[in-house]
Formats: structure tokens, sequence, C-alpha cells
């Protein structure tokens, strides 16, 4: 099975991503196969350009260590959940 991560681009002062956050959160109890990593946009502005995040919040989807989607602002629960169990 692939190993599956996903990359939560956010900041202290980005609104949606304030109301993500409860999102990811179910998800991680929910998807204990999927690793969650949180990058704060403002602190690591280096790993941020990397990825070339346009946007907060940017969700990105890696399968094996490669890139299999992204998702830029507000989510839905489901949405979400599809590209990790994909």
């Amino acid at each position: 099975m692939a190993k599956v991560q996903i990359i939560d681009f956010w900041a202290p002062w980005c609104g949606p991503c304030k109301i993500m956050n409860p999102i990811l959160d179910e998800l991680e109890k929910e998807l204990p196969d999927v690793e969650f990593l949180k990058v704060n946009a403002d602190e690591d502005p280096k790993q941020t350009s990397e990825h070339g995040v346009m946007g907060l919040p940017t969700f990105v989807i890696l399968k094996d260590g490669k890139e299999v989607s992204r998702k830029v602002g507000v989510t839905k629960k489901e949405d979400l959940k599809a590209l990790l169990t994909a």
C-alpha cells in the first residue's frame, strides 16, 4: 500500500485555515494510515515556495513522496477524504 501524506500549508492569521483545522483533526482520527503534516507558511517560506504554494490553506497530497493532488482554500471534508483514500 502506498504511503499517503497530506501537507497542510497554513498561517495563524488565515481565516480559512482556522475553518479547516477541525476538519483535518477529524480526518486524522478517521485515517490512521495517512500522515498529516503542517507547515506554517510564515515560519517556513522556503518549503512553501518549493511546493509552489500561492494561497492558503493549500493541501498537498503525496503518495510515496510524489505529489498526486492538491486543493486550495476551504474544502469539504468528503472531498479531502476522497483524495486521501483514492
